[in-house]
């Protein structure tokens, strides 16, 4: 079992898939990269909370991780080219 298997079971949740992971990540490491590193954590719970809240509305869980980071999108910044990391 992997790790995230593995925190997916004692929680109680379905794993997410390797497409739900990529684009979790994807969105973190922009979070990280682009707004404030400490954060990221939070970005990623509320980004959790806005899927969960999709779905209990109706939405398929597809549907609602792509609709939540789409809006969660919209609030962090465009990395562009020239970008450079933080330190910290």
């Amino acid at each position: 079992m992997d790790p995230l298997e593995r925190l997916a079971q004692a929680l109680g949740v379905e794993p997410p898939t390797a497409a739900e992971t990529s684009a979790i990540l994807s969105i973190a490491r922009d979070v990280a990269h682009t707004m404030e590193r400490r954060i990221t954590p939070v970005s990623t719970y509320l980004l959790g909370i806005s899927v969960q809240d999709r779905i209990a509305a109706g939405a398929s869980r597809e549907d609602a991780l792509s609709g939540a980071l789409s809006e969660l999108r919209t609030a962090v910044p465009d990395r562009g080219e020239d970008h450079t990391e933080p330190s910290g």
